[in-house]
C-alpha cells in the first residue's frame, strides 16, 4: 500500500455477524487491532456475555430449519460461500497480510487453500451419511440402520495464529452436517473473521447458521462452554492450558461434546465429531400371526 494511500485509508469498526445481521456489541466496546509491526489496522466490537447468549439464541433458532434442508442444498450453499470468497480473494489476502505479517504470496495461498477447504466440505453433504450410517448385522429378522444426525448447536474458538483457515476448519464441517455454530474468532486477528461474516452474508447462507464474535477469549469462551443450550464445543483455538481446562469442566456440567486443544484431524473426522447416532430397528419378513409383511 503506498504512503497515500495509507494516509487516506479509514480505520474501519468491524461489527459482528449475529443471526444473519451486523449489529454492535451491546456494550457499545471495541478495541483497537493491530499488525506485528504495531500499526493500527481497524477495531473490532468486543463482545459481552450477552452477546454471546444472543449468537447462541439465533443459532439455536436457525439449527432445525437448516438440519431440515436437503443435503444437496447445504452443499450449495457452501459451494457458493467458496465463490464469493474467491471474487474477493484478493481484499482477504491483503487482511491476512496485514495481520499476520506474511507475504502477499503466501497470504494468497492461504485464502485459496481456505477457498477450497469450504469446496471440500459442500462434496461431503450428501455423502457423510453414507459413510457413517449404514446397515447392522443383527440377529434375528429385523432390519438394523443406524443414520447419522446433526449434534445441534456448536460453539468454537477459533484458532489464534490461523484467523482465516483456522476459522474455516471451526464452522464448515459443523454447518456441513446440519448444525449451526458460534465461532469466537482469533483474539489478536479477528478481522479476516469478520470480513468472511461479509461474504456469509451474501451467499444464501440463512441468517444464524454462522454466528462470529470478536473479543477476549478469556471473557466470552466461559459463557459458551457453561450455555446450557450449545451441544458441542471446540477449544481448538484455546492456547491456556488452565483456561481450556475450566472450559473443559463447564461443559461437562452440561454435557457437551468437547473437541479438545489441538489440530490436525481430517474432514470426516470433523464431521463425525458434530454428529450423533440415531438407530432404528424394523421388522423383516413375515410377524407371526400378523398374516402379512411388515
Amino acid at each position: 500500500m503506498s504512503e497515500h494511500a495509507e494516509r487516506l485509508r479509514v480505520k474501519k469498526t468491524y461489527k459482528l455477524y449475529l443471526g444473519g445481521k451486523f449489529p454492535r456489541s451491546e456494550s457499545g466496546r471495541s478495541y483497537p487491532v493491530s499488525s506485528p509491526d504495531g500499526a493500527e489496522l481497524a477495531n473490532a466490537a468486543l463482545a459481552s456475555r450477552k452477546d454471546a447468549r444472543d449468537a447462541v439464541a439465533a443459532a439455536r433458532k436457525a439449527q432445525r430449519p437448516w438440519a431440515g434442508q436437503t443435503a444437496y442444498l447445504r452443499g450449495q450453499i457452501l459451494y457458493r460461500a467458496a465463490e464469493m470468497l474467491e471474487g474477493r480473494a484478493g481484499q482477504f489476502a491483503e487482511e491476512l497480510a496485514d495481520a499476520t505479517g506474511a507475504d502477499a504470496h503466501d497470504a494468497l495461498g492461504t485464502v485459496e487453500a481456505a477457498i477450497d477447504r469450504l469446496v471440500h466440505y459442500a462434496g461431503w453433504t450428501d455423502k457423510y451419511a453414507s459413510v457413517l450410517g449404514g446397515a447392522n448385522p443383527v440377529a434375528g429378522p429385523y432390519f438394523n440402520h443406524t443414520t447419522p444426525e446433526a449434534l445441534g448447536v456448536v460453539a468454537a474458538v477459533a484458532p489464534h495464529d490461523d484467523p482465516l483457515l483456522g476459522l474455516v476448519d471451526a464452522f464448515a464441517p459443523a454447518i456441513a452436517a446440519g448444525n449451526t455454530v458460534v465461532v469466537l474468532a482469533s483474539e489478536a486477528k479477528p478481522l479476516p473473521a469478520l470480513s468472511l461474516g461479509e461474504v456469509l452474508a451474501t451467499s444464501d447462507l440463512p441468517g444464524g447458521v454462522v454466528n462470529l464474535l470478536s473479543g477476549k477469549t478469556a471473557e466470552v469462551a466461559p459463557h459458551l462452554a457453561s450455555h446450557a443450550d450449545v451441544n458441542g464445543l471446540d477449544l481448538t483455538g484455546v492456547a491456556d492450558t488452565a483456561l481450556a481446562a475450566d472450559l473443559e469442566a463447564a461443559a461437562a456440567q452440561t454435557l457437551k461434546v468437547v473437541r479438545r486443544p489441538g489440530r490436525g484431524a481430517d474432514a470426516l473426522d470433523l464431521l463425525r465429531q458434530w454428529t450423533e447416532y440415531k438407530t432404528v430397528w424394523h421388522p423383516a419378513g413375515m410377524a407371526a400371526g400378523a398374516g402379512g409383511a411388515y
